[in-house]
């Protein structure tokens, strides 16, 4: 018989990202690229001397490029579900019953006709990515010919350090020219990409709420010392390698103060949890 293995295997895989940090997407062959989200106009709307304008000016942007970019639309249904929860709760602090009622049926209106008139959402994106050629070629080639698992041909830091002096220039160069055709452009924070590739790989979550991107580097769960609850431990550990202080290893001042920053901290977060629940 096989021996089970354990499958260690994950979708991060088979994903091109390696990391995302400072706003520059690493790619796991080295490479890295920005991405800027830009507006859109409503060319129909324009006159005849202003829509040649446009023209030239895209001609002249385009004529302009001495590096290669990736133009990225993104069409998806219109996710109204943040609208709809504040129409939720504006439901609940409401007491005039018609007031009360006339708000559930916009609600209900809103919400069947995003679905029945399938209303979309277009974005529009500029890629700008740098290849790891333009770090180093021999050592990118002999990380992408080396058979098995594919590691990063240069350190971490020093792919971001080079990206940003390559990107960077790039990056103005495209936001000033946006700015003739009159368009604004903004260059996506590393929260706004990590929302990005999470709806692109995952369509069917919407109105799914990223958090912090520091949280992701702070442990979920810290160790409290026991010392803080009690000067006298009210049980014995069976375990050797777990101790307890010893009795009079802490003046009776520091433990009221210890305790009464312990109380403190409790009912905080008592208030906290009151003030969600309202």
């Amino acid at each position: 018989m096989i021996p089970a293995q354990a499958i260690r295997a994950s979708t991060q895989d088979h994903l091109e990202i390696e990391d995302i940090k400072d706003g520059v997407v690493i790619l796991k062959d080295g490479g890295a690229c920005v991405i800027i989200t830009v507006t859109s106009i409503n060319y129909d709307l324009l006159s005849e001397r202003e829509q040649e304008a446009i023209i030239y000016a895209y001609a002249g942007f385009l004529n302009s490029l001495t590096f290669p970019i990736q133009i990225f639309i993104r069409s998806q249904q219109k996710d109204i579900s943040s609208y709809l929860n504040l129409l939720e709760e504006a439901i609940e602090k409401e007491t005039r019953p018609l007031i009360k009622e006339q708000i559930i049926k916009y609600k209900k209106f809103v919400g069947e006709t995003v679905k029945k008139n399938n209303v979309l959402d277009k974005k529009f994106y500029i890629v700008i990515p740098m290849s790891s050629l333009e770090i180093g070629v021999a050592k990118a080639l002999t990380s992408t010919f080396k058979p098995g698992k594919k590691k990063l041909p240069f350190d971490k830091a020093y792919i971001l350090e080079k990206a940003k002096i390559n990107l960077y220039p790039k990056r103005d160069h495209i936001l000033r020219l946006l700015g003739r055709i009159g368009l604004k452009g903004k260059q996506l924070e590393t929260k706004e990409l990590i929302k990005l590739f999470f709806e692109i790989y995952n369509p069917e979550a919407p109105g799914q709420q990223i958090a912090e991107t520091e949280l992701y580097q702070k442990p979920l769960v810290q160790s409290v010392n026991p010392i803080s609850f009690s000067s006298q431990p009210t049980a014995t550990a069976k375990d050797p390698s777990i101790s307890f202080p010893e009795e009079n290893t802490l003046s009776e001042e520091k433990t009221t103060k210890s305790q009464s920053g312990v109380f403190e901290k409790i009912n905080d977060l008592v208030k906290e949890a009151t003030i969600s629940k309202k």
